[in-house]
């Protein structure tokens, strides 16, 4: 699916100041040195700071006061510290996931059950949530939370040629939207923009599916993938981050940990902490919000939701709130939680959201006294560290 990348609200040269306590001689007093320097050179100073035997004190964006996640100057500095180790996972530990039932060349035709909108009024674009029926597959099309399907849109492409599949990551858990094992669903947004001419283009899938009556037949491949399943343990904590129809596969986590009928059908009890990050630009397009704040109520000591409004609501800076903002507003929890080897993070959404992130949790792992350039690979290899975007 080809989107236009998102823009963010700070870029690689951005800089922070980092104020560090180094070491003296004998019983003289320790130095204070503060250094302003770029996000991509704060990798390469932790590293020569540690050397040194220095203290990380504080890390904060050049110009602001200081930020929730620095430590302050009078406290004790916090030693360097690597990530938490965990076992290497098991080479066969998805080896019965279900993946390439039904491939381009003999797709499973599928049925139109449902096409509903879900944004409100005032909501910037269309984003749709499709439901196929999936009762007539022979073999069946299983799948598993944080899987894709594939969509081969009806007709040809200027050369002639059949549309080509596009990949959706799949809205619903393994037992469908109806707990009946026969449906999967999807949450898709019309892709709309404008070329070097001033022409207003319409993706051609995404308006393909948004467009669909029930009952149309529709040819499905999948499912496929296996970066963003969700760990067994039933006491691990889950850590989302979603903009737009990236919440796709972290409904189908929230569902199936505190959707009543699927915590009485799945056998799988959800006891740990699960905290979504969601970003959108207006109110009216935050996606099965109603869902999510029901599930916060209800289940308060398990569950939490934080929005990011960028056209509605202000970050430190006065500027648009971003993701990356929350981030940074709860790095102190969002590391603790990390430093916990049952935790997992979970990102998708628009690829242009990656570089805001990573430069959040670089700055909030450096105020822990971490190197998140030397953090986020541990993370990944024990799969804890899961991205999926577009």
């Amino acid at each position: 699916m080809r989107v236009s990348p998102a823009t963010t609200n700070h870029s690689t040269s951005t800089l922070f100041t980092v104020v560090s306590s180094g070491c003296q001689v004998g019983s003289m007093p320790a130095v204070v040195q503060t250094q302003n320097v770029a996000l991509n050179r704060l990798s390469e100073l932790f590293k020569r700071l540690g050397s040194t035997g220095a203290k990380i004190l504080s890390v904060t964006p050049v110009g602001e006061d200081l930020h929730p996640v620095a430590i302050a100057a009078s406290a004790p500095a916090p030693e360097a510290k690597p990530v938490t180790q965990v076992p290497t996972p098991k080479k066969n530990a998805h080896a019965n996931v279900p993946v390439n039932t039904y491939k381009p060349k003999n797709p499973f035709i599928g049925t139109v059950a449902n096409n509903y909108s879900l944004v409100k009024e005032g909501a910037i674009g269309r984003v749709q949530h499709i439901t196929f029926d999936l009762s007539a597959a022979d073999p069946e099309l299983n799948y598993l939370e944080g899987q894709s399907i594939g969509i081969i849109p009806e007709g040809e492409d200027a050369k002639g040629k059949p549309h080509k599949m596009r990949l959706y990551s799949i809205a619903s858990t393994r037992h469908g939207d109806d707990m009946g094992d026969n449906t999967v669903s999807l949450c898709v947004r019309q892709l709309e923009y404008k070329n070097e001419a001033g022409e207003q283009i319409y993706g051609v899938c995404s308006t393909y599916l948004c467009d669909l009556e029930p009952g149309t037949k529709v040819k499905i491949t999948g499912p496929v993938g296996k970066e963003m399943l969700l760990p067994e343990d039933e006491d691990a904590n889950i850590i989302m981050l979603a903009t737009g129809t990236g919440i796709a596969p972290m409904r189908t986590y929230i569902r199936r940990m505190f959707e009543n009928r699927e915590r009485e059908t799945n056998g799988w009890t959800f006891r740990g902490k699960a905290w979504l990050f969601m970003g959108a630009p207006k109110t009216a397009n935050l996606l099965y919000d109603e869902d999510f704040n029901s599930y916060e109520e209800k289940y308060p000591d398990n569950f939490r939701y934080t929005k990011a409004i960028s056209r509605e609501q202000q970050n430190t800076k006065g500027g648009r709130m971003y993701i990356q903002d929350r981030v940074l507003e709860h790095a102190d929890e969002i590391f603790s939680m990390i430093e916990n080897p049952k935790t997992f993070i979970y990102l998708c959404g628009l690829r242009g959201m990656e570089p805001g992130i990573d430069e959040a949790m670089t700055a909030a792992a450096a105020a822990k006294g971490m190197d998140w350039s030397e953090l986020r690979p541990q993370l990944k290899k024990a799969h804890r560290w899961n991205v999926e975007t577009y």
